[in-house]
């Protein structure tokens, strides 16, 4: 561990990005050994990627964002981190309109700018956004361990930035399998399939440096970084992942979706609150 501790935030950052690449494409390697996946567990998958990404966003990003405003000073806490909430909503959502993209379960239709890109390519795009914030709050997580004014604050900063990591890396494996599995019931080859499903999050190290790079250079855009990640993350679970985990074809009333959400929250709750 103090090889980790020795490197420079952007390299840590970097690090964890490629961890959770790496578990994406863990999950993705499932196609290999699975030849379909339930629309229930579907559910289940897209509810506990909700649940982690919305624990994520207060205990590991708006919660240290409001400390962080109050140490600094200058404008009311509250106020910065509103500011930095709404502009990282308004990023995803400015996203969402230009990069062309297609929403798995949306009967062919597409959205951003007209393309004549293929459906696979699409959808994989969809998750390369849904990734975009994910990689950028861990970067900015990482950034700010080095912001510290003692060793303690440094060590907490630390254990809070490995733990948005690992909760990420958690919820990307099934989301990896998420991505592969259904290329595949659609007719894609399983080594195509894996290969688009790791690829949805190769964005993550390189937000995860970006991030890390700009908090870095600028202590006063730290809570406004936080809060930034905060809203682009609960702008995708509202925009697409509670929508897919919804889905009008499954029976279940959304209850899988709801256990899944449930699940994914505590955990990323425990991890934050036991370890943070």
């Amino acid at each position: 561990m103090n090889w980790f501790v020795g490197l420079e935030t952007w390299q840590q950052a970097l690090i964890a990005g490629i961890f959770t690449w790496f578990v994406t494409t863990l999950g993705a390697g499932l196609v290999f050994f699975a030849k379909n996946i339930r629309q229930k567990t579907l559910n289940v998958i897209y509810g506990f990627a909700a649940g982690v990404m919305v624990a994520a966003s207060f205990w590991s990003l708006l919660d240290p964002g409001i400390a962080w405003a109050e140490k600094n000073g200058g404008l009311a806490p509250w106020l910065v981190v509103v500011i930095g909430f709404l502009v990282g909503g308004a990023f995803l959502y400015a996203t969402d309109k230009i990069i062309p993209h297609m929403h798995f379960g949306s009967n062919g239709e597409t959205e951003g700018i007209p393309t004549r890109l293929k459906k696979t390519i699409l959808l994989v795009f969809s998750i390369t956004i849904h990734n975009i914030p994910e990689g950028l709050a861990i970067g900015v997580a990482f950034g700010a361990i080095n912001k510290g004014d003692t060793k303690t604050a440094i060590v907490a900063a630390t254990i809070a930035a490995l733990t948005l990591a690992i909760g990420i890396g958690i919820q990307n494996f099934p989301e990896g399998a998420a991505v592969s599995i259904p290329l595949r019931q659609e007719g894609m080859s399983r080594r195509k399939a894996f290969f688009y499903g790791q690829a949805s999050a190769l964005v993550e190290p390189i937000m995860a440096v970006i991030g890390a790079l700009l908090v870095s250079s600028m202590e006063a855009l730290l809570p406004y970084a936080l809060s930034f990640a905060a809203g682009a993350m609960i702008y995708v679970v509202v925009e697409e992942l509670i929508p897919a985990a919804q889905n009008k074809d499954s029976k279940d009333h959304g209850h899988h979706a709801v256990l899944g959400f449930m699940i994914g929250f505590a955990i990323m709750m425990i991890l934050d609150v036991a370890l943070g």
